[in-house]
């Protein structure tokens, strides 16, 4: 048996997400209620790998977890998820790319939101024009530093737990098997 919904109530909503809360028959028969978070637009990841095969990583303050490093991110606003791609990795690092390529697409934690996620490839970087709108946006966003990690070092940082995002690791991962670097 699949999962069937009763009915369905919004219980917060904002800009950015709503929250609902849905009356449901289980699997197994049973009466239940289940939360779920919807994300109002589809997330953006972008891995940048330079010449050097090296990947950039931002460091963001997050409310939730506190600091983290992590690829480029953000949210498409309803725009086209490569036109989001760009934009994003313009605000976040001052950056533009010549070769874009969409790599994976996922759902951020799909056993309570309803989060579409696209993952991009950026190479051929170089810097964009717009210091001053790029400090503020990064200001705005938490961002902190950027430092770019050679592609080796990032899986060893994977694999010793230094970098905890799960979009980010799950975009690396696509971003290595696109490149044949999966073993």
């Amino acid at each position: 048996m699949a999962w069937q919904t009763r009915s369905s109530r919004t219980v917060y909503a904002n800009p950015w997400i709503s929250v609902r809360e849905d009356a449901v028959v289980t699997p197994d028969g049973a009466d239940g209620v289940y939360g779920v978070v919807e994300v109002r637009h589809p997330a953006v990841f972008v891995v940048a790998l330079d010449d050097a095969d090296r990947v950039l990583l931002v460091e963001v303050d997050r409310y939730t977890v506190g600091r983290s490093w992590e690829v480029v991110a953000g949210g498409s606003d309803g725009e086209d998820p490569l036109a989001a791609a760009q934009r994003e990795l313009r605000e976040e690092a001052g950056l533009e790319a010549d070769d874009w390529a969409e790599v994976g697409r996922m759902d951020a934690l799909n056993g309570i939101c309803v989060a579409p996620e696209h993952v991009f490839l950026a190479r051929g970087v170089r810097p964009a024009v717009g210091g001053p709108e790029l400090a503020r946006t990064q200001q705005e966003e938490g961002i902190g530093a950027t430092r770019w990690v050679p592609f080796a070092d990032v899986v060893a940082m994977l694999a010793g737990g230094r970098l905890r995002d799960g979009e980010t690791v799950a975009a690396l991962a696509f971003a290595a098997a696109h490149l044949g670097r999966l073993a």
